[in-house]
């Protein structure tokens, strides 16, 4: 039986991976900020452990790795999971936002897979599976700090499938489009009340454009199903889309030139 490590599994896309993996026979190390508040949707099924994992808290992230393999021995898949979005004029945001963003988005990311590599390197084989996001590859006005941590996702991840493919370790991304999370909720933070005046019209564009986007959203069921795909991927591949806007997006940001995609997001921020 394989096992897969999840972070951020207590909703959304970490929860629905979890009960996927889990229901087609993996075992899985369901880890979140809080389990108490966070646990009660997983704890109760057959070869799920419950851990406690902050990527902001560097002490949290050794000790949920080496429960998860002290209860099942190996860990097969890592999911890098755990994020969220700050959107809003860069002035909004003070420097302990901005480090927060990429603490959680970017620097949480490598210490955990950190933790894990030795495991994977000792066992010639895993595959580390990094959530990025449309918004790796393309940008939004007022996503600065969203976007920044997501092409970082995106650089890092590719840069580090050269140096572990050698070892048996693949490195797989994949790129949701929007999804039917919480991700407007608590793992959303946006700045805008605290913006200059400067910034109004932009912001009202803005809100504009995301109900556009958001008007048809997938649910986390099927990035699940993607991820499911990535961890079986045996081949080269290392992008993996999720939902019909994030295909329908990429393609169309891969076929244009900067002028004519950028022009386009502004047509229709004026729509």
């Amino acid at each position: 039986m394989k096992t897969i490590l999840i972070t951020g599994a207590s909703s959304g896309i970490g929860e629905a991976t979890a009960r996927h993996f889990q229901a087609n026979g993996w075992s899985v190390i369901a880890t979140m900020r809080d389990p108490a508040r966070g646990s009660a949707a997983l704890a109760g099924l057959d070869n799920v452990l419950v851990a406690r994992l902050d990527v902001t808290d560097a002490a949290s992230i050794p000790a949920a790795v080496a429960a998860g393999i002290d209860h099942f021995g190996k860990i097969d898949v890592l999911l890098n999971n755990a994020g969220y979005g700050a959107y809003g004029a860069l002035e909004a945001f003070t420097m302990d936002r901005i480090r927060r963003q990429f603490d959680t988005n970017v620097i949480g990311l490598l210490e955990v897979t950190k933790a894990v590599l030795p495991h994977m390197r000792q066992n010639r084989s895993g595959t580390i599976i990094n959530i990025s996001s449309i918004g790796g590859q393309i940008t939004f006005p007022l996503g600065t700090l969203y976007h920044g941590t997501k092409f970082a996702v995106e650089s890092l991840s590719e840069a580090l499938h050269y140096e572990l493919e050698p070892l048996g370790i693949r490195v797989r991304i994949v790129e949701p489009g929007m999804i039917k999370t919480n991700f407007g909720g608590s793992s959303f933070d946006f700045a805008m009340d605290e913006s200059p005046s400067d910034y109004a019209p932009t912001a009202e564009a803005m809100g504009r454009l995301f109900g556009k986007l958001a008007s048809n959203p997938s649910a986390p069921e099927t990035v699940a199903q993607v991820i499911w795909n990535a961890a079986h991927e045996s081949g080269g591949r290392l992008r993996f889309r999720a939902g019909a806007d994030a295909a329908r997006l990429l393609d169309k940001r891969k076929s244009q030139d900067d002028a004519i995609f950028i022009g386009g997001i502004k047509k229709l921020m004026t729509c």
